[in-house]
């Protein structure tokens, strides 16, 4: 499932995508690697997206500056089947939230028959128990191939921030020769979480991403995330909240916020020293 703010904001178009579409572990993949080819790779990262999937341009290139901002390996893959939720939806709540003239009340009813349109078959096809088997056989396939002296990290926005966290669950009946299916996590904005209870059996290490104005997760929850990884026995966790960021903001989809490229970067700089000092503890 998903929430509405997912299908609100605003496409990237000041680059292009540069890495390459192929078929990964039985399913169809975005990969790409740094620009430069001076130093080997330095780990593996998998962005398990948001509703748009991995054919949206915003999740492609950010994929790109994961590569080149930290020197890893990044897997993009299609872990939707084919369902993720049309760019086109992007606008229709915005439309929905207008209210400045007569147009936009006469107009109303078609944008929200298009956001049920939009929302719907995606809510449907992509539920957590359907989707979770696929996302856990790529990640097993990565670690018993590429991934087995590499460390590999998942990196999950909205829709993809549950199965972030429950890959950071580490069972000891998922691992691989003894190696766990990721060796750190990093989520923005994610949703359909059950808190505290999904946060306090996290195991790996995982840095949350948050929006202050965030209708999926509201402060009160991101204290409770802030306070079951303060508990843990181990260091499994941090929470960054950026102020007057709402839902998206990560991937530059934000509904409340035209320009978000400032907070977008500093998530992108969040994720990437965290894998940094993550993967710094790991020798395979």
């Amino acid at each position: 499932m998903s929430c509405p703010d997912c299908f609100s904001g605003h496409v990237h178009e000041d680059a292009a995508p540069r890495g390459t579409v192929t078929t990964l572990h039985g399913l169809n993949a975005y990969v790409t690697e740094p620009t430069s080819t001076d130093s080997p790779i330095k780990g593996i990262i998998v962005i398990i997206p948001d509703a748009f999937g991995w054919e949206f341009v915003n999740n492609r290139i950010l994929a790109d500056h994961y590569a080149d901002k930290g020197g890893y390996k990044v897997y993009l893959p299609e872990f939707m089947n084919g369902h993720a939720a049309p760019v086109w939806s992007l606008n229709t709540l915005s439309s929905i939230f207008k209210t400045s003239s007569i147009i936009d009340w006469i107009t109303k009813p078609y944008h929200i028959a298009c956001a049920a349109y939009a929302m719907i078959p995606f809510m449907y096809h992509n539920k957590f128990s359907t989707t979770w088997p696929t996302v856990k056989t790529f990640f097993t396939a990565v670690r018993q191939n590429e991934g087995t002296n590499l460390p590999i990290a998942a990196a999950g926005f909205c829709w993809g921030g549950l199965h972030t966290v429950y890959l950071a669950h580490g069972k000891e009946e998922d691992k691989v020769n003894g190696k766990p299916l990721i060796d750190a996590g990093f989520t923005g904005h994610p949703s359909n979480l059950s808190i505290p209870g999904d946060i306090e059996k996290i195991k790996i290490p995982v840095s949350f991403a948050m929006a202050e104005l965030d209708s999926m997760v509201k402060m009160s929850q991101i204290k409770q995330i802030e306070k079951a990884l303060g508990e843990g026995d181990n260091d499994v966790g941090e929470v960054k909240v950026y102020y007057g960021a709402g839902h998206g903001f990560c991937v530059r989809a934000d509904v409340l916020v035209k320009d978000v490229r400032a907070q977008a970067e500093e998530a992108e700089d969040q994720a990437i020293g965290w894998f940094q000092r993550q993967f710094a503890k790991v020798s395979y």
